[in-house]
């Protein structure tokens, strides 16, 4: 049997979709709406300054499309400090106006082979490496836009990627990585690993200056053998950074 790569993990991850109950919104008095404007504007200013729990890192976008409104983003050391700030937004006024089409949870992971290739052996306390806490505590990046998809490796009859021996797997995973590579400060990626957490395996989530470049970078992994061979894709979700001024503009009537 394959032996099963190791990793580290680091903050625990809140994908939380909304889709807001419009014909009601709009029927509350304009006086009504701008309390729960400013009661959602204080909570979304204490996400992002994570003043929930000891360290982390949440954001809000508007979403594009028919899948949802709002995406909130939440990073959190624990499950329970997820489960907390979940709980601290079902209290505002806003979520009574909304209801909730989907959700994601994972936690930020990086593996010991690529901790490992980029820095040599690792400390006591892998937190001490500048790369491996930037990947598995991550600062969410002040761009405009978010996209974010889960996704499995295939364990079909034919494909399989946890049967294919370790080196194969390694040597794929560098070619794919060499098309990430060539996106460098363009598209910011964050992988977080969702097995035995949600029902996908994997999430991710990519940010960019440019929406565009999503679009190429994600095409141009379709070519790679990893996608080509082993990938299976779940819905895709784009998103517009919302920051707490703007909070008002977008619920506007």
């Amino acid at each position: 049997m394959p032996e099963a790569p190791k990793t580290l993990e680091g903050w625990y991850c809140l994908h939380d979709f909304r889709r807001i109950d419009w014909p009601r919104w709009k029927a509350l008095v304009p006086e009504r709406r701008q309390e729960i404007v400013a009661e959602a504007r204080a909570f979304l200013e204490a996400a992002e300054a994570a003043r929930d729990a000891d360290e982390g890192a949440s954001a809000l976008y508007r979403v594009v499309g028919h899948k949802a409104d709002l995406m909130w983003l939440h990073l959190r050391p624990r499950p329970e400090d997820l489960a907390a700030i979940e709980g601290a937004f079902a209290r505002t006024a806003l979520a009574d106006f909304t209801t909730r089409p989907d959700s994601f949870v994972s936690v930020t992971e990086l593996s010991f082979h690529e901790a490992q290739a980029r820095g040599g052996a690792l400390p006591d306390d892998p937190f001490q490496v500048p790369f491996i806490r930037a990947r598995l505590k991550p600062q969410i990046p002040d761009v405009p836009y978010v996209t974010f998809y889960p996704m499995n490796k295939r364990r079909g009859e034919h494909q399989n990627w946890f049967l294919e021996p370790p080196e194969e797997r390694a040597r794929m995973m560098r070619s794919h990585g060499s098309i990430g590579h060539k996106y460098h400060g363009i598209v910011q990626q964050m992988i977080t690993g969702a097995v035995g957490l949600d029902d996908w395996e994997w999430g991710v989530t990519l940010f960019a200056q440019d929406a565009l470049q999503f679009k190429k970078l994600v095409y141009e992994m379709r070519f790679d053998e990893v996608s080509a061979r082993f990938a299976e894709f779940g819905p895709f979700w784009l998103g517009i950074r919302v920051k707490p001024p703007q909070l008002e503009a977008l619920l506007r009537v």
